[in-house]
């Protein structure tokens, strides 16, 4: 039986978001360059000059949509919960309170709950099921907003106990711009969609765009993992490498 070395051990799982970003930047630019390269069509569904993601995906490039859609969402919800597990196993630092442990478990719920929007309102797609397809969008969207607030409060608590692990509050900063950037930048597009099509249609694809950053994210996430063995980051092993112990009643918290 072959053994893995440690400092390889960690791309069992790393790949998984890598995959899910390249597969949704991969599928986002390919429907680009092919409405871009077939002249900018107008599509049945489509109410501007510019082609919402959505008008590309009801067409022609619908079974590139799904699978896109699908695998996106799959990676993006077992990257939480490969990081929940990591973080249990004492392969990352470890979550020292209740509070934190029940906000990993929402945030791995709203990656699922969004996910399965996405893999939705792909398959509902706004050219044959309009109504289906913009509440299968509104579930996508409030699923991953609160899987990534949930996911911003737990590193926030965490690193509170380990004022001294950079990496941790560099994970839950660049997680918090991202987030912050693409939920305002959802507001605008809740407001264009009705008012400014062509504006919408805009934001619609940086929002998408950009999701690809925020999945990156994990990478680095878990990454943190590498040349740690498994039960190394306990809480009790933390407490004496920093010379801390929480609060015992904030357990009950």
């Amino acid at each position: 039986m072959v053994t893995v070395p440690i400092r390889y051990r960690h791309w069992r799982y790393v790949w998984i978001p890598i995959a899910a970003a390249t597969m949704w930047f991969g599928t986002l630019l390919a429907m680009l360059i092919v409405w871009l390269a077939s002249g900018r069509p107008r599509y049945p569904s489509q109410d501007g000059s510019i082609a919402y993601i959505s008008d590309v995906g009801a067409d022609i490039l619908k079974p590139l949509f799904i699978v896109g859609c699908a695998i996106t969402a799959v990676g993006f919800f077992l990257s939480l919960v490969v990081e929940r597990y990591l973080r249990h196993s004492g392969r990352l630092i470890p979550s020292m309170r209740r509070r934190e442990r029940v906000l990993s478990m929402l945030a791995v719920a709203g990656s699922f709950i969004g996910g399965c929007g996405l893999i939705l309102l792909s398959i509902f797609d706004t050219r044959r099921h309009s109504s289906a397809h913009r509440a299968f969008l509104l579930v996508f969207i409030v699923g991953v907003a609160l899987s990534a607030i949930f996911t911003i409060i737990e590193y926030w608590w965490i690193s509170k106990d380990f004022v001294n692990e950079r990496s941790l509050k560099v994970a839950y900063i660049a997680k918090a711009i991202i987030a912050t950037l693409l939920i305002a930048l959802a507001i605008a597009f809740a407001i264009t969609l009705f008012r400014a099509v062509n504006v919408g249609a805009v934001i619609e694809w940086v929002i998408a765009f950009g999701f690809t950053f925020y999945l990156l994210t994990f990478y680095y996430d878990l990454r943190q993992s590498k040349n740690i063995q498994k039960g190394e980051l306990t809480s009790l092993t933390m407490q004496n490498r920093h010379g801390s112990q929480p609060n015992q009643m904030s357990e009950v918290i």
